[in-house]
């Protein structure tokens, strides 16, 4: 197996690692509502008012996320099959969350993602990344 990442294995570690970040963020302003981090809210209002809608179950979600994504980043960096698995399937989740956002009229934006995560799937699902990942160590 070879030593070095390809480029786009590298891009995901960077995206779930900004997830990681933004997710985390995210959580610490749900738990200090008109804290500093308040205008973070402003990037997506529409996000600030569901998350006011199940109240402190997204403090637990974005924290659950928070932790996919640093697991994801972690298992990708290390070239494990267990954090390519975990990526395919936070990137199916976001996948189902863009489509079901965009057909209910909830966030008619996300139609934007929904090809950005389909060329990642399909990225990922290609025999040859199947492969960086499938000599490595299981832990």
């Amino acid at each position: 197996m070879s030593k070095a990442r390809p480029l786009g294995v590298i891009a995901l570690i960077v995206l779930f690692a900004i997830g990681t970040g933004a997710s985390f963020v995210s959580a610490v302003s749900l738990m200090f509502p008109g804290s500093f981090l308040e205008p973070i809210w402003h990037l997506n209002p529409n996000a600030r008012a569901g998350f006011s809608r199940i109240g402190s179950w997204a403090i637990l979600l974005m924290i659950a996320v928070c932790l996919s994504c640093a697991f994801t980043t972690i298992g990708l960096w290390r070239r494990r099959r267990w954090g390519y698995w975990l990526a395919v399937v936070m990137l199916v989740v976001n996948l189902t969350g863009d489509v079901v956002n965009v057909i209910n009229g909830t966030e008619p934006r996300a139609i934007i993602g929904i090809p950005i995560v389909v060329a990642l799937l399909a990225y990922l699902l290609r025999k040859p990344m199947r492969d960086h990942f499938s000599q490595s160590r299981l832990l």
